[in-house]
């Protein structure tokens, strides 16, 4: 007897499981919807289905660069919780799928979802995903990820026990006598968080958004209208100092800028990325009172 949509439509509204999965459910136990639900519930699926509406904004940035400083690549995972975040399992989990794109041709998070995994091709990397959701109790997210290879040479920086990750590509050839200023602009970029490489990267929209609130401060303080264009010249280059990697002072020494340290040393920045942990996800407020309030009423 072959599966019927109804029947995988009922199976998914008492599970919450994928519609995929459902089907795969009804095929092994011969349509039977009760024995389907048991088998989701064996293999975890409908544990991680209803886990994954929960928001996940903690979690681990992982860093992998070749040897040769080649390849490299960020990975953003996210977990519910930072206790989870520290979890063995989570972390290997991590790690192997950092390592999973690292062989990968794919360039979206969808992409590599669907792709059978590298250790097992009977499962996709989003199966693997849904086992540990199912063992951890958490909802986990493949959120993103940044891969680079350059002609040059990369390298990257973990803060805080991988809250934050960076990877730096450089131009030219590595050699160690360039290692420690390299690591010091990787983690430059952790601490200050620029988000421009240099003020030609500064798109229109920016410098005519920061224009604008500055002429209202002016005007607001009352500042004579015909040298306002002055004013906003002399600020605009400030906020360049404040955005710009290349223009700020440097976090090791504030008497020098980025671009004059790399300078002294013969080196040169063509990109960066920085990831930050659960940046620019809404978190959800829990009122903990409201919830024992709630949780005695029923009792």
């Amino acid at each position: 007897m072959g599966v019927t949509m109804k029947d995988i439509k009922e199976l998914r509204s008492r599970t919450g499981a994928g519609v995929l999965d459902c089907k795969k459910a009804l095929n092994e136990v011969d349509g039977d919807i009760e024995a389907a639900v048991e088998y989701l519930r064996e293999k975890g699926m409908a544990a991680a289905a209803k886990k994954a509406g929960r928001v996940a904004a903690e979690g681990l940035v992982s860093l992998n660069i070749t040897d040769d400083r080649k390849k490299g690549i960020l990975v953003e995972v996210n977990s519910e919780t930072d206790f989870v975040a520290k979890n063995d399992q989570f972390q290997n989990l991590v790690s192997d799928i950092s390592e999973h794109i690292m062989q990968s041709d794919a360039e979206a998070v969808e992409a590599v979802e669907n792709e059978k995994w590298f250790k097992d091709e009977s499962q996709t990397v989003n199966d693997v995903i849904k086992a540990a959701i199912a063992s951890i109790g958490e909802n986990i997210n493949l959120r993103r990820f940044k891969k680079v290879e350059t002609d040059g040479y990369l390298f990257g920086y973990i803060h805080l026990g991988g809250k934050i990750g960076v990877l730096v590509e450089f131009a030219n050839e590595f050699d160690d006598s360039k290692a420690k200023t390299a690591k010091d602009v990787a983690m430059h970029i952790a601490a200050i968080n620029p988000e421009f490489l240099d003020r030609d990267s500064v798109n229109a929209e920016s410098i005519e958004k920061e224009k604008k609130i500055y002429r209202e401060q002016m005007l607001n303080e009352g500042k004579p209208e015909h040298i306002l264009d002055q004013i906003i010249e002399g600020k605009i280059n400030k906020y360049f100092t404040q955005v710009c990697l290349l223009e700020q002072p440097f976090v090791r020494d504030d008497d020098k800028t980025v671009a004059e340290v790399l300078e002294e040393n013969d080196m040169e920045v063509k990109q960066f990325t920085r990831f930050e942990i659960g940046e620019g996800i809404e978190k959800k407020e829990e009122d903990f009172a409201a919830e024992v309030a709630a949780v005695t009423k029923n009792q």
